[in-house]
C-alpha cells in the first residue's frame, strides 16, 4: 500500500501523467477558484485533461499556496487530480486545448472550463463552484473512516474535499504472526501517532490513532481472512489476529469502534457474533466505490448468493456491488446486530478521491465537536452518501434510535417517515427499507432548495412487529452511473408484535458461510480462531430453526 501522492512546493516542476513536453515552448496557465456566492477564495480538487486524455497536475502560484498531487489507476480506472489550498494555481503546458474541472466534495457543483492554449501563450481561468447545499448549517457534519492519506497532508485534502472528520489508519498488519505496525508511506520506522484530536482547520479534525487488520499470511503461508478496523483507540494495539476476540476485548477497553470493511471477506460474517458488546459499523460506500470506472467486477464471488438476484454469476457491475453491500448489511441487522453505517473510500490507495464516499452524523448545534460527532457515528445519528443529501426523521426521532412505545405515544404500530431529499442528479428512485423489505415511493415534485434536484418524503409504514427501518435512495448521474444515500436505521419495538428474525434465506446463507469457512480454515487456524468460526455458525444455526419455526407457524395460521 505504497501512496504516492506528492505535496508541492512553489517551485517544484508540473508531473505529468503522460510523455514529457514536446519540443514546442510550453503555455503559461494560471487560475483561480471561488465560491460562487460570497465571491472568497475557496480550496478545491483540480483536474487538468487534454484532448487525448492526458492528465496533468497543477501546483500554486502564491508563495502561501499548498497542492498534493493525487496519481492513481487500477486497471482501466484513473484519479489523478490535484488538491489545492484556497490559492491561485498554476501549470505549465505543452500547446493543446484543455478541460480544467473544480470539485469540492459533495455540497458544491462542479465548475468546468476549456481553454486553447498556444505555444509560449499565457491564460488565466477563473473556475467558480456553486454550494447548493451547507450540511453543517444543518448540524450535519461528514467523516470518512477509511483513509490511507499521510497525516500532513489532509490539512490541504480535507479542506479542498470539504471532510470534516477523518480516520487515518496508521498502524496496519497483513500477517497472523505479527502485530500492527505504525503504516506512514513516507518513513520506514515512525512511532505510532499520539492519541490526541488534531485540528487541522476550521470545522476540519483528524484522529490520528486508528489501525488496520487486513489478514493475508496466517503462520507464514497465503491465506486470506480479511480486514477490519479499529477506530479511535487510545493506544497501540499489540495483539495478533486471528482469534480476534482479544482485539474486539481491547477495543470495548479503549472505547473505540470497530468498522467490517467489506461484506465478503471470508471472516466478515463471523466478527459480529464474536464483536458481541462492541460499538459495530458497516461500509453501505466501501472502497470499490469510486468516482471513476467501477474494477473489481470479480472480488469474492463465490460469496454471493442466487437469493440476492444480483446479475452476473461471476461477476458485478457496480450496482450490483452496491446492492450486494446492501443485502449483506439488511441480513446482519435481521440477524439482530445493531451494526451502524459508515463509509470509506481507501484514498491514498485506491483511485478514488478522499471523502467520495461520507458518513454525515448529526449534531445538535454549534461548530463540529469529535466526541459528540463520534458518539452519533456509533449511534448512528448518520446518513452515508455518494452525492445525494438526506434530511429524514422516523415519527420524528434521529435515524440510529431506538424506538420502544413507551416513547413513543403516537407510535401505534406505525412509523412516520418524513423529511428531504436533495441532490445535484436526477433523482432516480426513493425507497423505504422495513427489516430488508422494500417500499417504493413516490417522488413527486421538487421543493423549495437551491439543490438541482429536491423531493419531499412523508410516508406511514405499519409494522407488524419488532422492526428496523431505514431510507434510501438512488440518483443517476447524466453520465449513467448510480449515485445513493442511506440513512442508519431505526430500530421500533412492537408490544406483542412479531419478533425480530432474518428470512430461512438469509439465515441458511449465514450458517452456509460459516460451514464453508470452518471447512477452509480447519488445519490452517489455531483452535481458538475455529472456535469463533464455530460459535457464528451455532448463532446462525439457531437463526435457521428460529427461522423455519416462524414460517411453519406462518403456514398453519
Amino acid at each position: 500500500m505504497n501512496c504516492i501522492s506528492r505535496t508541492i512546493a512553489p517551485a517544484a516542476c508540473v508531473f505529468l501523467s503522460g510523455s514529457l513536453f514536446s519540443q514546442e515552448k510550453p503555455a503559461s496557465l494560471t487560475g483561480w477558484i471561488y465560491e460562487d456566492a460570497s465571491g472568497r477564495s475557496v480550496a478545491a480538487r483540480v483536474y487538468i485533461e487534454s484532448e487525448d486524455g492526458t492528465f496533468y497536475f497543477a501546483e500554486p502560484a502564491d508563495a502561501n499556496g499548498k497542492a498534493v498531487t493525487y496519481e492513481k489507476k487500477r486497471k482501466d480506472s484513473v484519479e489523478m487530480h490535484t488538491c489545492l489550498s484556497e490559492h491561485p494555481f498554476s501549470a505549465k503546458l505543452p500547446p493543446g486545448t484543455y478541460k480544467i474541472t473544480a470539485e469540492r466534495g459533495h455540497e458544491f457543483l462542479p465548475a468546468t472550463t476549456e481553454v486553447t492554449l498556444k505555444a509560449g501563450g499565457t491564460a488565466e481561468i477563473e473556475l467558480r463552484l456553486k454550494r447548493w447545499i451547507h450540511m453543517a448549517e444543518r448540524g450535519w457534519f461528514s467523516g470518512e473512516t477509511h483513509v490511507h492519506r499521510k497525516i500532513e497532508e489532509l490539512e490541504v485534502v480535507m479542506e479542498a474535499e470539504d471532510l470534516n472528520v477523518a480516520f487515518p489508519l496508521t498502524a496496519w498488519v497483513t500477517d497472523s504472526k505479527k502485530a500492527p505496525v505504525p503504516f506512514l508511506p513516507e518513513k520506514e520506522k515512525s512511532d505510532p501517532p499520539i492519541a490526541r484530536i488534531l485540528n487541522v482547520g476550521f470545522n476540519r479534525i483528524v484522529w490520528p490513532l486508528n489501525t488496520e487488520y487486513e489478514i493475508f499470511t496466517v503462520d507464514g503461508k497465503r491465506h486470506t481472512q480479511g480486514a477490519f478496523f479499529v477506530l479511535n483507540h487510545q493506544k497501540p494495539f499489540t495483539q495478533t489476529v486471528p482469534p480476534v476476540g482479544p482485539v474486539f476485548e481491547e477495543a470495548r477497553i479503549q472505547g473505540a469502534a470497530i468498522d467490517l470493511d467489506k461484506h465478503n471477506w471470508p471472516w466478515t460474517m463471523m466478527l459480529p457474533v464474536v464483536a458481541e458488546g462492541n460499538h459495530l459499523l458497516f461500509e453501505l460506500s466501501n472502497n470499490h466505490i469510486w468516482r471513476t470506472k467501477f474494477a473489481f467486477t470479480e472480488w469474492y464471488p463465490e460469496h454471493k448468493p442466487t437469493y440476492m438476484n444480483i446479475p452476473g454469476s461471476q461477476s458485478y457491475d457496480e450496482e450490483g456491488w452496491v446492492d450486494f453491500g446492501f443485502q449483506s448489511y439488511y441480513a446482519l441487522l435481521n440477524c439482530g446486530f445493531k451494526i451502524r453505517p459508515t463509509a470509506g473510500t481507501a484514498s491514498g490507495v485506491h483511485p478514488v478521491p478522499l471523502g467520495f464516499g461520507r458518513v454525515y452524523v448529526k449534531q445538535e448545534g454549534g461548530d463540529l465537536d469529535f466526541e459528540e460527532w463520534f458518539d452519533g457515528l456509533k449511534s448512528g445519528r448518520s446518513f452515508v452518501t455518494t452525492g445525494p443529501m438526506l434530511s429524514i426523521t422516523f415519527s420524528e426521532f434521529q435515524p440510529g434510535s431506538e424506538i420502544s412505545e413507551e416513547e413513543s405515544d403516537d407510535l401505534d404500530e406505525t412509523i412516520e417517515v418524513v423529511g428531504r431529499i436533495e441532490s445535484a442528479h436526477e433523482i432516480e428512485k426513493i425507497e423505504i427499507v422495513v427489516n430488508g423489505e422494500i417500499l417504493p415511493v413516490e417522488t413527486g415534485g421538487p421543493i423549495g432548495s437551491q439543490a438541482p434536484h429536491s423531493a419531499f418524503v412523508r410516508e406511514s409504514v405499519e409494522l407488524e412487529g419488532e422492526s428496523w427501518v431505514a431510507l434510501r435512495v438512488y440518483c443517476r448521474t447524466p453520465e449513467g452511473r448510480i449515485r445513493f444515500a442511506h440513512t442508519a436505521p431505526v430500530w421500533v419495538e412492537v408490544e406483542d408484535g412479531k419478533p425480530l428474525l432474518p428470512s430461512l434465506l438469509q439465515a441458511k446463507y449465514l450458517q452456509d458461510r460459516m460451514a464453508g469457512e470452518i471447512q477452509r480454515n480447519k488445519d490452517v487456524l489455531p483452535e481458538e480462531a475455529i472456535a469463533e468460526f464455530e460459535k457464528a455458525f451455532d448463532f446462525y444455526r439457531d437463526l435457521v430453526e428460529k427461522a423455519l419455526e416462524a414460517r411453519k407457524n406462518a403456514n398453519n395460521n
